[in-house]
């Protein structure tokens, strides 16, 4: 692996929830109650308008200091998309789209959430482990991405979204 890609990860999760798409994209925009349904996000505090910051933290024990900025708000198409800087800097974008019926083709389908993120870490400790953690770092994200898919369903199973 080259010296300039032993830094960078490239994230992709796929959430389907039994939820209409209109509700997962108004929970997921509301970066600062991530932290009431997704254990891993510890705190989230706005820094202006459309910017803010939050702490991370998964199995590993090792927070994450990351802040970001919006890009992209885009409800008709069902991107949300920011710009990340702090201990990694690139971007993530969530994708919500509708899934038109469950396997067998019967009934109404929920929302599709696609989560994407490229980041380069910058913190000197990851840079450090970057390499030969790589597993762990990937697994470590794996967990919290499952982690918060739970903790978003049972979010908008307790009907707190408002329409």
């Amino acid at each position: 692996m080259s010296a300039g890609r032993r830094h960078r990860f490239a994230f992709r999760s796929v959430w389907r929830l039994d939820a209409a798409p209109e509700k997962v994209y108004a929970v997921l925009e509301r970066a600062e109650e991530y932290p009431a349904w997704w254990p891993q996000v510890r705190e989230v505090r706005a820094l202006e308008e459309s910017a803010g910051s939050a702490r991370i933290r998964s199995v590993l024990p090792l927070d994450l200091w990351i802040t970001g900025k919006a890009l992209r708000h885009d409800p008709a198409a069902g991107v949300l998309e920011l710009e990340i800087g702090g201990d990694m800097a690139g971007w993530a974008r969530w994708t919500v789209t509708g899934e038109t019926a469950r396997q067998g083709g019967a009934g109404p389908g929920g929302a599709v959430a696609v989560y994407e993120q490229q980041v380069e870490v910058r913190r000197p400790l990851l840079r450090w482990l970057a390499a030969p953690a790589r597993p762990l770092f990937r697994a470590n994200h794996a967990l919290m991405m499952a982690a918060g898919r739970r903790g978003l369903q049972r979010w908008l199973g307790r009907g707190l979204v408002d329409d």
